[in-house]
C-alpha cells in the first residue's frame, strides 16, 4: 500500500488573517485542521504522516523502557519465530530452564593436548592401538590447523561439517573423522567444555555396503617377489616378505606388526608364529601356522642371523614395491586369499589374519581358485644364502 499524503496549504480568513491549514485522509477518513502559523501546520503535518506511514507498514507507536537496540532485538526475536506454534515466553522458558553456560571457555588448543595425552594413556593401557592412536592426533592438529584461534565452545555443527567435508574425501573418510571429533566433543562434554555435544546436528553418511575384492597378487607375481628378494643382498630381505605373503604380517614398516615383530614369536619346532597382544595391530592375540613352504624360507634364511626388518630398509623397501606393484597391504590380501582358496575354511582365515568372518566373505572369498593356492603353497627357495648371487637392486 503506498504511503497517505498530507499536505500544508495558506488561506485567508474573512477577518483578513492568515491562516495555515493541513488536509489529508487517513484509513480513509479526510482530515482537516487550521493553524496559526507555519510552525503548528508543519509539526502536525509530521504527526499525520508518521501515522500513515504507520497504519501502512503495521508500524505502532508506544511507549516502552526499551532501547533502540532492545527493541531491534525484540523485533527480530518476533520475526524469527513467526511461523512457530509457541510463543516467544514459550522459548524463552525453555531456554532459561535448559541452557547453562560452559564452565570455562576452553581454548581448542588446551582441549585437543589434554585429550590427546588421554588416549596416550589408553595406548599405554592397551585399549587402543598405535594406528588409532595417529589417526585421531592426525585429525585433531588439521582441526586446530582450521581453527586455530576458537574455544571448544564455538564448534558449531557447520563448522564440524565443514572440516570433515575438507578435500571432498570419500563417504567413509567424512565418517572416520565425524567419529574421532564425536569421541573429542563427548570428552569435552563430560570436562564441562560444551553444553551440549553438536555432532548430534552433523550429518552421518550411509554407506550401501558392497562385496568388494582386495587387491592380491597371483601365485606367477609372488613367485617372482620372492625369487627376486631371494638374489637381492645375499637374501637378507627374505624374511621380511616371507612372513608378510606367507603369514600375513601387516607390513607397515612405520607401524605395522612387522616392526613388532621379535625372533622368539616364531617356532619352526611347533610351526606357529604367535602374534601377541602387543605386536597385533588390533591388541587380540592370534596364532599363525607356518606351512611348509613359509618353513623352508625361515630355514633357509633364519631369523638368528638375518632380521626381521634389516637395517636401513625403507629406501629398498619402496623400490622393491615399485619394482613389483606393491601396494598398501597386497601380501597380506594375497595370503589371506589364498588361505581361504585352500582351505576352505573362512572362520580358520578370519583367526589367523586377525580380522571378523563378515571381513573375509565380504573381501577375499573366492578370489582364487584351489590350484592357484597351491601353486602359491609350493613356492619354495631355490639356494640358500651362501649360494646366492648377490645381485643388486637393479637386477630386481
Amino acid at each position: 500500500m503506498s504511503q497517505q499524503q498530507f499536505i500544508v496549504s495558506q488561506f485567508k480568513n474573512r477577518n483578513g488573517t492568515a491562516s495555515w491549514r493541513v488536509d489529508g485522509r487517513l484509513n480513509g477518513i479526510r482530515i482537516r485542521k487550521n493553524f496559526k502559523t507555519r510552525e503548528e501546520a508543519i509539526a502536525e503535518k509530521g504527526t499525520l504522516d508518521l501515522k500513515a506511514l504507520q497504519a501502512d507498514s503495521g508500524m505502532r507507536a508506544v511507549g516502552t523502557f526499551l532501547t533502540e537496540a532492545q527493541l531491534r532485538e525484540a523485533e527480530t526475536a518476533f520475526n524469527r519465530i513467526n511461523e512457530q506454534a509457541r510463543s516467544l515466553t514459550f522459548y524463552l522458558d525453555y531456554a532459561l530452564a535448559n541452557y547453562r553456560e560452559p564452565q570455562t571457555q576452553k581454548p581448542l588448543s588446551d582441549a585437543i593436548a589434554l585429550y590427546t595425552a588421554a588416549k596416550d594413556h589408553e595406548f599405554e593401557q592397551d585399549q587402543i592401538s598405535f594406528a588409532q592412536l595417529e589417526r585421531i592426533k592426525r585429525d585433531l592438529r588439521r582441526l586446530l590447523k582450521v581453527h586455530p584461534k576458537l574455544t571448544v565452545a564455538e564448534l558449531s555443527p557447520e563448522r564440524i561439517a565443514a572440516f570433515c567435508s575438507l578435500g571432498k574425501p570419500s563417504k567413509k573418510t567424512y565418517n572416520n573423522r565425524r567419529g574421532i571429533l564425536s569421541t573429542f566433543l563427548k570428552f569435552a562434554y563430560h570436562a564441562g567444555w560444551v553444553v551440549t555435544n553438536p555432532i548430534e546436528k552433523v550429518p552421518h553418511h550411509r554407506i550401501r555396503r558392497r562385496r568388494s575384492s582386495a587387491a592380491t597378487l597371483t601365485a606367477e607375481q609372488a613367485e617372482k617377489l620372492m625369487r627376486s628378494v631371494e638374489k637381492m643382498e645375499s637374501g637378507r630381505f627374505v624374511p621380511f616378505f616371507a612372513l608378510c605373503l606367507f603369514a600375513g604380517i601387516r607390513p607397515s614398516i612405520t607401524n605395522g606388526e612387522i616392526v613388532r615383530m621379535t625372533p622368539d614369536l616364531v617356532n619352526l619346532d611347533s610351526g606357529v608364529i604367535n602374534i601377541t597382544a602387543e605386536v597385533s595391530k588390533v591388541r587380540e592375540p592370534r596364532k599363525v601356522t607356518i606351512h611348509p613352504n613359509l618353513a623352508a624360507w625361515l630355514k633357509a634364511y633364519p631369523l638368528d642371523t638375518f632380521p626381521i626388518v634389516p637395517k636401513r630398509f625403507t629406501l629398498i623397501r619402496a623400490k622393491i614395491a615399485r619394482a613389483h606393484n606393491l601396494t598398501h597391504d597386497i601380501m597380506r590380501h594375497t595370503f589371506i586369499s589364498m588361505f581361504v582358496a585352500k582351505f576352505r575354511s573362512v572362520g580358520e582365515a578370519a583367526l589367523q589374519a586377525g580380522n571378523s568372518e563378515s571381513i573375509i566373505r565380504k573381501h577375499y572369498l573366492d578370489l582364487k581358485t584351489q590350484p592357484e593356492a597351491e601353486r602359491f603353497y609350493g613356492i619354495m627357495p631355490t639356494s640358500s644364502p651362501e649360494e646366492g648371487n648377490g645381485e643388486s637392486l637393479a637386477a630386481a
